[in-house]
């Protein structure tokens, strides 16, 4: 009998009590990575509707024939307004003001009109799935068109009275591009 206190059998159970007292006091404790280093999960953006966005571009396609119609809530000339019905007056003034944030940008110089529309609407479907509500759309003032007249800005704003997420557009003020560019206020989530 080993009397030295080395009994194997001894060492392999205090060896045993030690991993469980080990895996008791730190059992939830989840160890770093191998390289040392904590890696924060990525955070993902909700999928793209891919047939969505072909539904939108046929349908934008098919449209481009109509003829445009205005509505008798828009009002025209270079201090273009519109506000959708059961909103408040008071929504043009703020937008006129600047009281809101411009948090997206779209410039459309140099596009036709084909071209202008499928780009703002691409822009505007990505506008609402980030959850963004006051944008800027840069049509121009036309000064490079033939006869110097705008050609986007009127579709621009047609296009926009026919959207169901813009609930209010202006003419832009002087600093944010003045008649060559709408400050649009988007539906919110």
């Amino acid at each position: 009998m080993n009397k030295g206190g080395n009994n194997p059998d001894s060492a392999s159970s205090k060896e045993a009590k030690a991993k469980e007292d080990f895996a008791e006091e730190f059992g939830d404790v989840t160890p770093l990575s191998h390289h040392g280093r904590y890696l924060h999960p990525v955070a993902h953006l909700p999928p793209i509707p891919l047939s969505r966005l072909k539904d939108e571009r046929e349908a934008i396609l098919e449209s481009m024939e109509d003829p445009i119609r205005w509505q008798e809530d828009v009002e025209m000339g270079d201090d273009a307004s519109f506000v959708r019905p059961g909103l408040s007056r008071q929504t043009l003034r703020r937008l006129r003001q600047g009281d809101w944030l411009i948090q997206a940008e779209l410039d459309l110089h140099g596009l036709t009109k084909l071209e202008a529309k499928i780009e703002m609407a691409e822009f505007l479907h990505e506008c609402k799935r980030r959850g963004v509500r006051c944008v800027r759309i840069i049509h121009g003032k036309g000064l490079r068109s033939p006869n110097r007249e705008p050609v986007l800005k009127i579709h621009v704003r047609h296009w926009l009275t026919q959207r169901d997420e813009i609930l209010a557009f202006v003419t832009a003020r002087p600093a944010d591009g003045g008649a060559g560019a709408m400050v649009v206020l988007l539906k919110g989530r």
